[in-house]
């Protein structure tokens, strides 16, 4: 099997030749650590590295996607991600506040991770100026240049979940959940807007080139869901039916990520069109039973711990947690595996190959032990 139809079958819920492996985001600084992990001594001298947020395609933008263009070949990484690039403005007098295309105010973590701290919508009287914003066609060159240079993987594209949206555009979580009780009109209005703008940059991802959709957004802590059961389905779940409808009409599979523990509510996100779940976060849920759940319908990624083993562990460590987690979920196919969460600056670049490493030595069918 080639890289693509690998992944693919996995995603349909197949047993493939081996167990596909990939992770969706990696910023400048987990590139290099991984690069440097892998090609040692080859790799030059590179700039400071830059924010999430610092987004302009300049030659250094375009040098840190080649070079994981290599780290993904040199691997025989499956898939690769890709997201829109935001434009974001610095606001004067404060380094760590930027503004995007919404008009939602973010504050930079040290790494550069944006977090919303005030929305441009206070009551129902923004929402006509939400409804006049349109995704903006430059911020998909990132998306065009990758699927140009590897078009032989799986081009997987990140869309904000409607829901992470609604309480980035009121510029805080505590701000929109207690809406639900107070002024559920209001919070069905604002859920419509934003669905309908994700809606258009999913069109537009498609028409260059992606081919399977993640839906960003969390909807948990560790001990359960942001929200009520009842709420997830009145407030959130027709509109995760919608974009899911709308991706199936185009034959496009669509996953939905999430940290936190989601069982309460992981029986209608697969009533709402779900295939996969991403990423099975070890710290609240078992893969092993959510594996066993959801065999038959819907494939699941994940989890080799981000938090600890990752950042901490030793190669061998990661060796055998990977091992370990392919013989418990990989067997009966629908198993695609990846960090818990992302390869964040965190990682240490040699456990990074490492894991990518045992995956392909312990993630061939028919799987060892089982």
């Amino acid at each position: 099997m080639n890289n693509r139809e690998r992944f693919l079958s996995a995603l349909t819920l197949k047993e493939p030749d081996r167990v596909p492996y990939f992770d969706f985001f990696l910023d400048d600084i987990s590139i290099l650590k991984a690069a440097k992990a892998l090609f040692a001594e080859e790799i030059p001298e590179m700039k400071a590295m830059k924010t999430v947020v610092d987004h302009t395609l300049d030659d250094d933008t375009y040098k840190y996607q080649d070079l994981l263009f290599e780290i993904i070949k040199k691997m025989d990484i499956d898939a690769i991600g890709s997201w829109a690039l935001n434009a974001y403005e610095r606001i004067p007098d404060k380094e760590d506040l930027v503004k995007d295309d919404y008009g939602i105010v973010w504050r930079l973590s040290k790494h550069g991770e944006p977090i919303p701290v005030e929305g441009p919508v206070k009551d129902e009287s923004d929402l006509k100026k939400i409804t006049t914003v349109k995704p903006d066609h430059s911020n998909f060159k990132l998306l065009g240049y990758i699927r140009e240079k590897v078009p032989e993987r799986v081009l997987i594209f990140g869309l904000t979940d409607p829901f992470r949206l609604c309480w980035s555009l009121l510029g805080g979580l505590e701000k929109f959940l207690p809406l639900y009780l107070t002024n559920p009109d209001f919070c069905l209005k604002l859920t419509r807007i934003a669905t309908d703008l994700v809606k258009q940059e999913f069109q537009l991802a498609i028409d260059l080139g992606a081919e399977v959709f993640i839906l960003e957004g969390d909807l948990a802590f560790t001990a359960g869901p942001f929200m009520k059961r009842d709420h997830y389905r009145k407030f959130v779940q027709p509109f995760h039916h919608e974009i899911c409808e709308m991706a199936h009409k185009q034959d496009v599979p669509m996953i939905k990520h999430s940290d936190g523990n989601i069982w309460m509510i992981l029986d209608d996100l697969i009533e709402a069109g779900f295939e996969a779940f991403h990423p099975i976060e070890p710290q609240c849920m078992d893969i092993t039973e959510v594996k066993k759940h959801l065999t038959g319908k819907a494939c699941i990624f994940g989890n080799i711990d981000c938090m600890h083993l990752l950042p901490f562990g030793t190669k061998e460590e990661v060796a055998a947690s990977v091992k370990e987690t392919i013989q418990k979920v990989a067997p009966g196919g629908g198993y695609i595996l990846c960090s818990s969460n992302s390869i964040h600056p965190g990682c240490k670049g040699e456990n990074v190959i490492t894991m990518f490493e045992a995956a392909k030595k312990y993630g061939a069918y028919p799987i060892e032990g089982t």
